[in-house]
């Protein structure tokens, strides 16, 4: 069986860091220790100023962990999309500050000698079974719009199998993720900066200074930054604009030798779903699949993150959100933007990835995906998964309908049930057990919790409410 885990926490040891125990105050408050926070601490305290780092878990215990590796500044959805939606400048700043949050990391590699496997990499965008030549010529011709005029089009890729016609992007980069974030925090704490773990952020507030509390203790901050992959801190404004996707990861190994190092990925949309067939019928060489994971992408409704003010907030309050499947490189242009706006200074980048943004071309899909969230709520009319608590499997989960409510109830691996109220403390949508990550998902706006009800990402601050049953003849 393979190991449900990364291969990145798999093969990465990184610092130990203690909960917070006092009240702390500093220049800025950062909550979330993934890239895009642990980006802007360094970049921060860097500048000269104070920085505390929340996260309520361990050092980097998010998406961060779960994501590919890959630096790119190849679109996951395509310049000509992002240029009919923003315009022929937009997709020069996109490129432009893409390439650069590239150059950032290597130049961090070599400043802090983090020793984290980066390397400059050629990468391939080729065709997905069905896809048209004219898709990647269509793309061509808008890379070079937006000023990567090194960007060409090759016969096939440096792969056995013909992959057909692909888009040669070069200089991309691929690092080991939580590598490079652990030589971050050392050079943070280095730097004098706080890295607190294990503290769950219960309640901002805005205001001079922003107040964010953790159990009995307070961080205030001149300002504050909520990088939790979904804001905690914002109930609906930008949880509009944007959707929740996961994707998965398999990882095997291959002879050494065997298959060229460089960067692929194909027009599929959506991913592809049958990964190992998919990947043996091009790689037979593969050994067993020793790694499976799965990570949440946010996907906005016209392609760009939301790094900047929080909507409709205090002024000195920040989000970074949105990754649209570039998270690397979105989080790495968190921490160059973020330090710019927090410094008062002029930044080219503040429009494109403005939270504040109203993305009028993009009105369709907006609609689109606030009618599917919308549609969730029906969850409350339907059936439960199951019928009876008798048909769940040990270490599998259900939507149960007790009366009135339904319930998310986990059988654990020794038999034994554990129920929680399925309503996201968030905004109400019935949330779904995910067989794969072992997690209850909210469809709604992202969500998500451990199989026994912990919140472990935002937007929800809560757990789910816990039901408290005699367990008499519930366990099998």
């Amino acid at each position: 069986m393979p190991r449900h885990e990364s291969v990145w926490s798999a093969t990465a040891l990184l610092p130990h860091c203690r909960p917070l125990e006092e009240n702390v105050h500093a220049d800025v408050c950062i909550v979330g220790a993934g890239i895009a926070g642990l980006s802007t601490a360094y970049h921060l305290a860097q500048a000269g100023l104070s920085v505390a780092v929340l996260d309520d878990g361990p050092l980097v215990s998010g998406m961060t962990r779960m994501t590919t590796g890959h630096l790119t500044n190849m679109l996951d959805d395509r310049y000509y999309e992002l240029e009919k939606l923003h315009g022929a400048e937009a997709i020069r700043v996109a490129a432009d500050s893409n390439s650069a949050a590239i150059e950032r990391i290597d130049e961090i590699v070599r400043r802090e000698n983090i020793d984290c496997d980066f390397a400059r990499l050629d990468g391939y965008l080729f065709l997905a079974e069905g896809d048209k030549r004219k898709t990647l010529e269509r793309e061509l011709d808008a890379a070079h719009r937006a000023g990567l005029k090194d960007v060409r089009l090759v016969e096939r890729s440096p792969y056995g199998w013909d992959s057909g016609p692909s888009l040669h992007f070069p200089r991309q980069g691929q690092f080991h993720p939580l590598k490079y974030l652990a030589g971050l925090a050392q050079a943070i704490l280095r730097m004098g900066g706080r890295i607190f773990c294990d503290s769950h952020a219960d309640h901002v507030e805005g205001g001079v200074p922003a107040l964010v509390h953790v159990g009995r203790h307070v961080v205030t901050g001149d300002a504050l930054v909520v990088a939790t992959n979904v804001p905690i801190n914002n109930r609906v404004t930008l949880h509009t604009k944007q959707a929740p996707y996961m994707t998965y990861v398999i990882g095997a190994r291959v002879p050494r030798g065997s298959v060229p190092q460089v960067l692929a990925w194909d027009t599929g949309d959506p991913y592809h779903r049958k990964l190992e067939s998919w990947a043996r019928s091009r790689f037979p060489m593969m050994q067993e699949v020793e790694f499976n994971w799965g990570g949440q992408i946010m996907e906005t409704i016209d392609y760009l993150a939301f790094i900047g003010h929080n909507p409709m907030d205090h002024e000195n309050i920040y989000v970074a959100t949105g990754d649209s499947g570039m998270g690397l490189t979105h989080g790495t242009i968190a921490g160059m933007l973020l330090r710019d706006l927090i410094l008062g200074r002029k930044n080219p980048w503040e429009k494109l990835y403005s939270p504040a943004r109203v993305p009028v071309k993009a009105a369709g899909e907006f609609a689109r995906e606030d009618l599917n969230m919308a549609a969730q709520y029906a969850d409350w009319l339907t059936p439960g998964d199951v019928k009876s608590l008798d048909e769940i499997g040990r270490d599998s989960g259900a939507i149960v309908r007790h009366g009135l409510e339904k319930l998310a109830v986990y059988r654990d691996a020794n038999g034994t049930l554990h129920e929680c109220l399925a309503a996201c403390p968030h905004l109400g949508c019935i949330v779904h057990w995910n067989p794969g990550e072992k997690t209850w998902d909210c469809p709604c706006h992202g969500s998500r919790f451990d199989a026994y009800g912990k919140v472990i990402n935002g937007p929800a601050n809560r757990d789910l409410a816990l039901i408290e049953r005699t367990q008499d003849k519930r366990a099998a």
